[in-house]
């Protein structure tokens, strides 16, 4: 089987959310400086909100930096900066990914997407030469009117070898200097796959990245 089948960790590293306070000033001080107050962290999805399923999504906890295994598709497209992810699966063989980074102005994050973008668009082609035995279809599913946009492509995937299909579902999406990039997998065909479900997904994962 390619190496490119979606694979789940079993396994996630905490991330400390600590805010610091700042201290008290008595009445006869003289005013101190305030440090700003530090940016919100974006919101990730949570198992109830992946695509309906015959067995029950568990989350695994967000996670500073990049997947081990990289951005499925589109490697070398997001920074470790700034990013983290959580990853996401069923008890049958079906895995669901989220990554987000904040990118340091609304250009960089807009440039972020068309990086995605182009990447989900050419998947195909790349697996196929990669992989000979393997025949391969992107697929452009459209855009979603949510916050600065979010896009959805499928890729189908069948390796003539072994007559094994997979089906990867993607969607990437932007609110501001933030983008999200959520990926969806399992055996099967486009035919089998929850699009539907996994459009109002990806709304909710930009709609909600900032609530």
């Amino acid at each position: 089987m390619p190496a490119f089948r979606t694979t789940l960790a079993t396994t996630f590293t905490a991330v400390g959310l600590a805010l610091s306070a700042a201290p008290l000033t008595p009445a006869t001080a003289a005013p101190a400086t305030l440090s700003p107050s530090p940016s919100p962290s974006p919101v990730f999805l949570n198992a109830a909100q992946m695509p309906a399923s015959s067995t029950p999504w568990t989350a695994g906890r967000v996670t500073k930096g990049l997947p081990e295994g990289g951005v499925f598709c589109a490697p070398g497209a997001l920074p470790g900066k700034g990013t983290s992810h959580r990853m996401f699966r069923t008890e049958l063989d079906t895995g669901g990914l989220q990554i987000t980074t904040v990118a340091t102005s609304t250009a960089k994050a807009a440039e972020t997407v068309t990086t995605l973008r182009r990447a989900l668009a050419t998947c195909a082609g790349r697996i196929e030469q990669q992989y000979p035995t393997t025949q391969a279809s992107s697929v452009y599913h459209g855009r979603l009117a949510v916050e600065e946009g979010a896009y959805v492509y499928s890729l189908d995937t069948e390796d003539r070898e072994v007559g094994s299909t997979d089906i990867n579902l993607f969607s990437v999406g932007r609110d501001g200097r933030t983008v999200t990039y959520v990926q969806w997998g399992r055996l099967g065909d486009l035919e089998d796959a929850p699009l539907k479900g996994f459009k109002a997904t990806t709304r909710t994962a930009v709609k909600n990245l900032y609530r």
